[in-house]
């Protein structure tokens, strides 16, 4: 079975649909997607209705923060998710907007299958929990979280993709020619963001399982039609659109 992962879309429409146009270039047969569908962006309900229909789906700490009361967010994401929950609230098409809803207060924390697991933040703390490159010097940390994974762990919330590994040793897309191999070693895979990227590349990032073997897709988008649009909403800061250009 291959299978698109993505997450961390954040209301970034033009780059879900880049994305799930070059998931249909491919022989997909399901997308898994790792949460914060919403935050941030501009386009909170349109991308709910396309995550919707994905085969999976976890919740992301944006997600719930639309939910309930936001805790732990910056000023400016905290702006923000009062303002997506209040576009989530005024919808008019009223049945659509219940079900938008029940599904992100259906949407699990975590996901097992079998040797793999899904998660948003981490194995530890599904939410909120964030796992950065430099956490390989942090070895205890590390041992905590891997002592929960079963074999694999694809997670997003930093939104820098790359492979963590057991031995303590991070491998960026670069390094390993954007595709890695699942072993035997516990491994941890960023998959990256689809609406934010922060790894210096623009562009949008997600990963495609192909039995073993992960791949990590690139793909372009509109990003100048993003920022016009958050720049336009005086609840969302214009270094949210800003922050597109260099995906930071």
């Amino acid at each position: 079975m291959k299978r698109a992962i993505l997450s961390d879309i954040h209301g970034n429409l033009e780059a879900l649909n880049a994305v799930l146009a070059d998931v249909a270039d491919q022989n997909i047969s399901s997308i898994y997607c790792l949460g914060d569908i919403i935050g941030y962006g501009p386009n909170p309900r349109e991308c709910i209705d396309l995550a919707m229909k994905f085969q999976m789906c976890v919740l992301g700490n944006h997600d719930q923060g639309a939910l309930f009361d936001p805790e732990g967010f910056s000023s400016g994401a905290e702006r923000a998710i009062f303002w997506t929950r209040q576009q989530l609230e005024s919808a008019t098409d009223v049945e659509q907007n219940r079900r938008r809803w029940d599904f992100l207060l259906d949407t699990p924390r975590f996901i097992n299958e079998g040797e793999m697991m899904f998660v948003h933040g981490s194995a530890r703390n599904p939410l909120n929990e964030y796992v950065f490159p430099e956490d390989i010097y942090h070895i205890k940390k590390l041992e905590k979280i891997f002592s929960i994974i079963p074999r694999h762990c694809f997670q997003g919330h930093t939104h820098v993709p790359g492979v963590f590994l057991e031995s303590a040793r991070f491998l960026s897309p670069a390094e390993m020619g954007y595709r890695y191999l699942l072993n035997g070693e516990k491994s941890m895979v960023n998959v990256g963001s689809v609406g934010q990227p922060r790894d210096g590349d623009p562009r949008s990032c997600y990963v495609v399982l192909d039995g073993n073997q992960i791949e990590y897709r690139r793909v372009e988008y509109n990003f100048e039609e993003t920022i016009a649009k958050i720049y336009a909403i005086p609840e969302l800061e214009n270094f949210l659109g800003d922050r597109l250009r260099e995906g930071r």
